[in-house]
């Protein structure tokens, strides 16, 4: 299998490490897995042109919330 290698400051190998180490992954796994997620198509072919296609007026946005009651997120 080919290999890569990858300078990145402490920091970053830092997070790599706890979210690998979280999502129980090996970090080459973890960094592998992430790389192809962004390199793959996700969506079908056409699937962007659908977005307005539809002529219902009875589907409207809902009203998007406050941000008042979040939740604060944990830092990855």
């Amino acid at each position: 299998m080919p290999q890569i290698s990858l300078y990145i400051d402490k920091d970053t190998l830092s997070r790599i490490e706890r979210i690998a180490h979280h999502d129980r992954m090996s970090i080459s796994k973890w960094v592998g897995s992430n790389i192809k997620t962004l390199i793959d198509d996700v969506y079908p072919e056409g699937y962007f042109s659908l977005f307005g296609s539809m002529n219902d007026i009875s589907i409207r946005r809902p009203e998007s919330p406050g941000f008042s009651n979040d939740t604060r997120r944990e830092l990855l």
